[in-house]
């Protein structure tokens, strides 16, 4: 993986997930976007669920700088140092992987490497591993701290944006939704009213 593509560090691993730092600070990926790192001869992929920024020094909270600054990025300009005290992170939950040029829906045999770099997907590799909306009932039965309903819209938009006919792709992903949450309408209907596309007015 090019340096020049890294996002991201991963600093944390368990057998469904992993932890980042990412490589610029407030350079988040966006929730549900798809991520990528290497584990032997295997290219995981992943969603991103979950991001904060934060002190690197636990103990120390905060304070408002930007008083006296015209524009928000004013702040960072007159304060440098803030770059060094502060790291922004991502987490995201493994939902397949790539292997001798097939691709898996599922959960990798082993997780991702600690200290590995972290990219971006390209809309190649999303289109593809969207080819098979199976992997939507693993985020459904994630316990995660963004909503399952949130995610899912997320991610489902992620991969529409990836596809040549945007409307089309929303269709199937609302008939593969119907078919996996059969028993549960209130749930369907929310996700469905997220990734409804709206014209602006």
């Amino acid at each position: 993986m090019a340096n020049a593509d890294k996002i991201g560090e991963i600093i944390d691993v368990n057998t469904t997930s992993f932890l980042a730092e990412c490589v610029k600070l407030n350079e988040i990926p966006a929730l549900g976007s798809f991520v990528k790192t290497k584990e032997g001869s295997r290219e995981l992929y992943a969603v991103v669920n979950y991001a904060t920024t934060s002190s690197i020094d636990p103990g120390r909270h905060p304070v408002a700088r930007g008083n006296d600054e015209e524009e928000d990025e004013d702040i960072f300009k007159s304060n440098p140092q803030l770059e060094k005290l502060f790291r922004s992170e991502f987490n995201a939950i493994v939902v397949g992987y790539k292997e001798n040029n097939m691709i898996f829906r599922h959960l990798s045999p082993k997780p991702a490497r600690i200290h590995y770099s972290v990219s971006n997907c390209s809309n190649d590799e999303i289109k593809a591993f969207s080819e098979d909306l199976a992997f939507l009932s693993m985020l459904l039965n994630y316990n995660t701290d963004v909503s399952s309903e949130e995610l899912i819209s997320a991610v489902i938009r992620q991969c529409a944006d990836a596809q040549e006919n945007k409307l089309a792709f929303l269709e199937r992903a609302g008939q593969e939704l119907a078919r996996l949450l059969n028993k549960d309408y209130q749930k369907l209907r929310l996700i469905l009213d997220m990734i409804r596309p709206v014209e602006a007015e």
